[in-house]
């Protein structure tokens, strides 16, 4: 359900919100600074990409095995599974 409060831009159906940020912590504020010139981008900008990542929805991690350890990279990820067998527990006694 959309927000009534938000309008929608003209250029997209994407909305855009602004937020300000009371009593930031100085060295956030530092940090967020050097990260910007870091990047090569405005503070703000740096202040929009923290962001996003910070609420993004985390990858799948089926989806990162494949990503990096799958097919493509040589690696039969279902075979590992078929091959696997139970260890051993530990045992904690002297």
């Amino acid at each position: 359900m959309a927000n009534p409060l938000i309008k929608k831009t003209k250029k997209s159906d994407r909305a855009v919100v602004n937020i300000s940020i009371r009593k930031l912590d100085k060295n956030i504020y530092d940090q967020l600074c050097l990260q910007a010139v870091a990047h090569n981008v405005s503070m703000e900008e740096e202040a929009r990409n923290v962001l996003a990542k910070g609420v993004a929805v985390p990858e799948n991690i089926v989806d990162i095995f494949e990503k990096y350890f799958g097919e493509k990279n040589g690696v039969d990820l279902d075979g590992l599974l078929r091959e696997r067998k139970p260890h051993e527990p530990m045992s904690f006694e002297e």
